[in-house]
């Protein structure tokens, strides 16, 4: 599976689990959302073990800008909130960021 597949996978495990919490805490929902909420953060766990990196805190670095964008497109399709161009400003810088952390040259 490539960086950017299992980034996605992580992305939305993380976001989703966490937004469960989120509706059972801050929405009132019913706190029957944590069960799925728990899986969506087991799924984000173990998705970011499998990339190909030798060192965990490149990995989380360089998944952190893709996560970032990913909150940016559950902002604007599930809580219907559009993007101001500071998100999308700053969300670019962060997407750079990873990149170079991720493709830059290495000894």
């Amino acid at each position: 599976m490539s960086y950017y597949t299992t980034f996605i996978i992580a992305a939305v495990a993380k976001i989703g689990g966490c937004f469960a919490f989120w509706s059972w805490l801050r929405l009132d929902k019913s706190v029957w959302w944590v069960v799925p909420g728990i899986g969506l953060l087991i799924l984000f766990a173990y998705s970011l073990t499998q990339i190909d990196i030798s060192f965990t805190g490149r990995a989380f670095a360089a998944y952190d800008g893709l996560h970032i964008a990913a909150s940016l497109v559950w902002l604007w399709i599930v809580e219907k909130q559009t993007p101001d161009r500071w998100d999308i400003i700053s969300t670019a810088i962060c997407i750079g960021g990873s990149g170079a952390k991720l493709f830059g040259p290495r000894k």
